[in-house]
């Protein structure tokens, strides 16, 4: 399996519009982060795990090979606003997207044109398929098991796919979820920065989480220029948790 970190950022991305911060003008290409999405290949499917509004950039200079299916994590605009730009990829074939019930709902109001009933040439062949939490489904022949996590208030979901998974925007994760997210060769989870903040992660609590299932090596994505400079932060992180970076390729 190989995880390709397509954007690493929260939803303003960095550089953050207007901010002269050391992070958002620095020449590290790392502390460059755009909106969070990730690319998972396996020798059964090419699977895109949320689709940004920076999805047609993060994309631009990859091998343009059919993408399989689309896992959306909620329905923030961070994490959703690039569907429309699945278009090109129609061209292989139909990309059919997975989502629970309220975040279906909600990208079939604000998106009506890309889920209609009976669909017209010019718009991306996307068909939505309602998941649930802790129900295994497949894309092509690869499982794919879906975990409840709480973002704030708002129940969304994390994805497990063999020995990875894809959490993001959590502050939270149930007890009942814990039990799916053993075992783990990588995880892949949010950390918005150092100080607390009400609906997202913070780096130390990343950190305390990924300890807590016990994942042999963690990727912390979802930062804001408040996370730091990557060569500084990552430095000083524990051993096997490291910063993801735009462009980062994991090797499982």
């Amino acid at each position: 399996m190989k995880v390709i970190v397509l954007g690493s950022g929260t939803s303003t991305g960095v550089p953050e519009i207007g901010c002269t911060c050391p992070v958002c003008t620095s020449t590290d290409k790392r502390d460059n982060r755009t909106r969070t999405s990730l690319l998972v290949e396996t020798d059964k499917a090419r699977i895109l795990l949320d689709c940004g509004p920076d999805f047609r950039n993060q994309v631009l200079s990859l091998p343009f090979r059919p993408i399989d299916g689309v896992l959306i994590s909620h329905e923030h605009y961070d994490h959703v606003g690039g569907l429309d730009d699945l278009r090109p990829f129609c061209r292989f074939g139909d990309i059919p997207v997975f989502a629970e019930a309220y975040t279906a709902e909600h990208l079939s109001s604000r998106m009506p044109y890309c889920f209609v009933e009976h669909s017209y040439p010019g718009i991306p062949r996307i068909p939505l398929h309602v998941i649930e939490p802790y129900v295994p489904f497949k894309v092509c022949s690869q499982e794919v098991l879906p975990i409840r996590v709480i973002h704030g208030k708002l129940p969304i979901l994390g994805y497990r796919i063999d020995n990875f998974a894809y959490i993001t925007d959590m502050t939270v994760c149930p007890e009942e979820s814990l039990p799916y997210l053993r075992n783990l060769d990588v995880l892949v989870v949010n950390a918005l920065r150092f100080t607390l903040h009400r609906t997202h992660q913070t780096i130390d609590e990343a950190i305390a989480f990924s300890r807590s299932v016990g994942a042999r090596t963690t990727y912390l994505i979802h930062m804001s220029h408040q996370a730091g400079l990557h060569a500084e932060t990552d430095s000083h992180l524990p051993s096997g948790i490291h910063l993801a970076y735009d462009g980062l390729q994991i090797e499982l």
